[in-house]
């Protein structure tokens, strides 16, 4: 058995592997556009608090569209779903651009049509996720995940980078042009889909939707119990929000650390993803989510003790002209490794959402772990910085590491059903 990517899904289904390609362009195009926003806005204004303010309108259209697009995906065909949701996140775009040409760009069109773009790519994402498993067979969905954890580590490395580069070169209205033309891939892989009607009971849009969805959820103990420990490694395992302060205070290197840190986790997500052959092929999913999980703690506890060297060292050792390159090295290292660890994870809990959850509720559930998904991460950002704060920059990481370690050996061991959790025999 090979250590390589396997690649097996692209040929058992030309269908998935044309939609995973539209995906990936697409996907490189919709983080050009979020970077591009934010250096737009931030022309426009000169706050990085109106910058922050992107992420913050964003999140409860984000939420509330997963929520309504997971029903939608399990009442109506999923092609269609997913169709109208990327016409539009394209004609919000294509808009984005032409006030952008026309010079008739303000901070509240570029809110606006942000919030829209992060609604209907919510409600993209529920669709396409809940698809796949009718696309593959059931042994294929591991080796799927795996492909997608390598469309995401394109996506996160090489959007950001093209967006910064893009501008400075071309300007505001040409990125969100190249943003347009790449979402076009996306229609490709969709429109040659069959059509996909829901397999089983279908309940329409709305509260009765929803409650059963949830009642679903709360039998579902398997399906929980990765939330749970997403959520913990998120919310104490996140440290995004102290890598700009890094660049300044500890590591030195100002803006350029900080894009060197971004980067360094889609790093390890993408490696680890090429040489996820073996990886794919491990039955045991609630044992795999807990051991990459708690290594995942170990990697962001291992940050923090490199931060605590650099704030052990003389002060001004380190200035944003004088970076400490040994130290940024070290700190890129454990956080690539934090991202492989975190892509393990994913690739056991997309497979377990895909094989254990019935047909007719995994849009609704894919609705649920948007939530996980986009809520965790904030609580992280809240975490780390409120400690900071109060602390030093190295504690949060340090803490929260060794936090993510012992509550997951708590919550797995209160949770026999989740350790014996048999790919072979996926119940949720």
């Amino acid at each position: 058995m090979s250590h390589l990517i396997d690649l097996s899904p692209f040929r058992q289904s030309p269908a998935f592997a044309r939609m995973w390609i539209g995906s990936t362009l697409s996907g490189i195009g919709g983080q050009l556009t979020i970077v591009t926003v934010m250096l737009h806005v931030f022309a426009l204004t000169q706050s990085t608090f109106a910058v922050s303010m992107i992420a913050v309108a964003g999140l409860v259209p984000m939420i509330l569209a997963g929520l309504y697009g997971g029903m939608l995906a399990d009442a109506f065909d999923r092609r269609r779903v997913a169709l109208i949701a990327a016409v539009i996140t394209f004609a919000a775009t294509a808009l984005l651009a032409t006030l952008t040409w026309a010079h008739a760009e303000t901070i509240w069109w570029l809110y606006a049509l942000s919030m829209i773009i992060a609604a209907a790519n919510s409600v993209g994402m529920a669709t396409r996720t809940a698809i796949i498993p009718r696309l593959l067979s059931r042994d294929m969905l591991a080796p799927a995940s795996a492909l997608n954890g390598v469309a995401f580590g394109m996506t996160v490395m090489a959007g950001p980078a093209l967006a910064g580069l893009l501008v400075a070169l071309t300007g505001y209205g040409w990125t969100y042009t190249i943003d347009v033309i790449l979402m076009l891939s996306m229609f490709l892989g969709l429109w040659t889909l069959p059509k996909l009607l829901p397999e089983g009971e279908i309940v329409r849009p709305g509260l009765a939707s929803l409650v059963d969805g949830l009642r679903f959820l709360r039998r579902a103990g398997n399906i929980r119990m990765q939330y749970v420990l997403d959520i913990c490694a998120m919310t104490f395992g996140q440290p995004l929000a102290l890598f700009p302060a890094l660049g300044t205070v500890i590591l030195g290197g100002g803006a350029v650390t900080t894009g060197l840190l971004t980067a360094a986790v889609a790093v390890g997500t993408f490696l680890s993803s090429l040489f996820s052959g073996r990886i794919v092929h491990y039955r045991w999913h609630g044992r795999g989510i807990a051991r990459a999980v708690q290594a995942y703690g170990a990697t962001i506890a291992l940050f923090g003790i490199v931060l605590l060297v650099g704030a052990l060292l003389p002060a001004g050792h380190a200035t944003a002209s004088s970076p400490n390159v040994l130290l940024i090295a070290l700190a890129c290292v454990a956080l690539a490794f934090s991202g492989a660890a975190d892509n393990v994870s994913s690739i056991y809990r997309n497979t377990m959402m895909q094989a254990a959850v019935p047909d007719t509720m995994r849009g609704r559930l894919q609705g649920v772990f948007i939530i996980v998904v986009a809520g965790g991460p904030r609580l992280g950002a809240l975490y780390a910085g409120v400690l900071a704060s109060l602390t030093a920059l190295w504690f949060p990481p340090l803490l929260g590491g060794l936090l993510v370690i012992g509550l997951v050996a708590l919550f797995v061991r209160l949770s026999p059903r989740f350790r014996a959790y048999d790919a072979e025999d996926p119940q949720p």
